[in-house]
C-alpha cells in the first residue's frame, strides 16, 4: 500500500486557516475542478477566453471584489481572498489576473479613491460580473517607473481631455470602464474612461506565449474628453495606483502557489505511475530528492502567505512585506513549475499536463505588479533606509 500525502498537508497548514475561509476556498476549488480545468488547454493554445461570460460566473460566485466591504461586494477576509486567489491560480494565472484586475486594481481603485456617485455606479455592476473593469497604469517605456508616464490629462473649460498609451494591460478590450492614470498639473490623477467614449480605443495583443488564456491590450487614449466627475477626487499622485498594485500583489502572493502545487501535485502523481527500469519513477532517490525540495518551499511560501493575510486582516500589512511575498512565492513557483517539467520529462511540455502552461504563465508573473528587481530593491531600502531605484 503506497500512501501519497498532499505536499501542504505535510505543514497541516489548514489547522492555520479558520472554517469560513476554509468554506470559502472549497467553494473555489469545485469550480475551477469543474468550470475551468476541462477548458484550460483549448484555451490556451487557442489563445482566447470566454471573459465576459467567465466574468458573470465569478461574479456569481463572489469572487470579485470580494475582499472590499458594501456595493455589492462579499466583505471576505483577505484571508479569504488569498485562498481564493490560489485556487484560481492552481487553474491557471490568466484566470487569476482576471479576478484580480477586476477585484484588486480596478474595483479597489474605485472603492478606496472614488467619489459615492463613481462607486454606486460601477461596483455593484462589476461586483456581479456584469461590467469589466482594467487599471491602465504601465506604458511601454514605463513600467518599473510609472512616475515617467506620458499620458496626460489637461484642462478643458469643465472637462479634462486625456492623451497617451497604456500597454499590456489585462482585460483591456473587454472592459467597460478604465481606470486610467495621468499626469496632470496637480500631480498624477485617475480617471474613469467608459468603452465607447470618442477617442478611446483598445487593441488586444496577440502572439503571446505566456498567459494566453488571458485577454492582454493596448489602450490609446486620443483627445478623450471627459467630465471633471470622471476623476477619482481622492487620489492626487502616485500614492493611489501604488496602493491599488499593493493589493494586487498580495494576491499574487497566494496565487503563485497555486500554480505551484498543482505542478507539485501532478508530478507527484505522475511519479507514482510512471515506470522505469521496471521501478516506479517515485521510487528512485533523485526523484523523491526533487520532490521533498520542492515541496518544502511551497510550504514555507505557504506558511508566509498565511502570515501575510494575517497582517492584512489586522490592518498591520506593510508594502514591503507585500513585496516579500511577492519576491519569495512567484520565485519558488516557477522554479518549482520548472523542476516538476523534469520529472515528467517529454509529456511535461504538452498541454495535456499543466506544467509548461503554468511556468510560461510565471513568466509574467514574475514581471508584473513589480519585477523582482523593484522588490529586491523594496526590500533592500527597508533595510537600509537608502533608496536605490536611481
Amino acid at each position: 500500500m503506497v500512501t501519497v500525502r498532499s505536499p501542504l498537508g505535510l505543514f497541516q497548514t489548514d489547522s492555520l486557516i479558520g472554517e469560513e475561509d476554509r468554506a470559502i476556498r472549497d467553494t473555489v476549488r469545485r469550480f475551477v475542478d469543474e468550470r475551468i480545468r476541462p477548458e484550460l488547454a483549448e484555451w490556451y493554445e487557442s489563445g482566447s477566453i470566454p471573459a465576459r461570460e467567465l466574468a458573470r460566473e465569478l461574479g456569481e460566485l463572489g469572487v470579485l471584489g470580494m475582499h472590499l466591504g458594501g456595493y455589492g461586494c462579499a466583505g471576505t477576509s483577505a484571508t479569504a481572498y488569498g485562498l481564493a486567489c490560489l485556487e484560481l491560480e492552481a487553474g491557471d494565472s490568466g484566470l487569476r489576473s482576471l479576478v484580480s484586475v477586476q477585484g484588486s486594481l480596478a474595483m479597489f481603485a474605485i472603492h478606496r479613491w472614488g467619489s459615492e456617485e463613481q462607486k454606486q455606479e460601477w461596483l455593484p455592476r462589476m461586483a456581479k460580473g456584469n461590467a469589466i473593469g482594467c487599471f491602465g497604469l504601465t506604458e511601454s517605456d514605463f513600467g518599473s517607473n510609472p512616475g515617467g508616464m506620458r499620458t496626460r490629462a489637461t484642462r478643458a473649460g469643465g472637462d479634462w481631455v486625456l492623451n497617451g498609451n497604456k500597454m499590456w494591460i489585462t482585460n483591456g478590450s473587454v472592459a467597460d470602464v478604465a481606470v486610467v492614470w495621468a499626469q496632470t498639473d496637480d500631480k498624477v490623477r485617475g480617471f474613469l474612461v467608459p468603452a465607447g467614449t470618442p477617442g478611446f480605443s483598445a487593441q488586444e495583443i496577440k502572439k503571446k506565449l505566456s498567459l494566453r488564456a488571458s485577454v492582454t491590450s493596448e489602450l490609446v487614449l486620443d483627445e478623450v474628453r471627459l467630465p471633471d466627475s470622471a476623476m477619482l477626487p481622492e487620489a492626487r499622485g502616485l500614492s493611489g495606483p501604488l496602493s491599488c498594485l499593493n493589493e494586487a500583489r498580495y494576491g499574487i502572493v497566494f496565487g503563485s502557489l497555486g500554480a505551484a502545487r498543482d505542478c507539485l501535485e501532478t508530478a507527484i502523481a505522475y511519479a507514482q505511475e510512471r515506470d522505469i527500469f521496471d521501478r516506479k519513477l517515485a521510487s528512485y532517490q533523485l526523484t523523491q530528492a526533487k520532490l521533498a525540495d520542492m515541496a518544502v518551499e511551497l510550504g514555507k511560501g505557504m506558511l508566509l502567505a498565511l502570515h501575510l493575510g494575517r497582517l492584512k486582516d489586522a490592518g498591520l500589512l506593510q508594502p514591503e512585506q507585500v513585496s516579500l511575498g511577492k519576491l519569495n512565492n512567484v520565485r519558488e513557483a516557477i522554479t518549482i513549475a520548472r523542476e516538476c517539467r523534469t520529472i515528467l520529462a517529454a509529456a511535461g511540455i504538452t498541454l495535456e499536463y499543466p506544467m509548461m502552461r503554468h511556468a510560461n504563465n510565471l513568466e509574467s508573473v514574475l514581471t508584473y505588479e513589480g519585477t523582482s528587481e523593484i522588490h529586491q530593491l523594496v526590500i533592500g531600502q527597508a533595510l537600509t533606509g537608502h533608496s536605490a531605484f536611481r
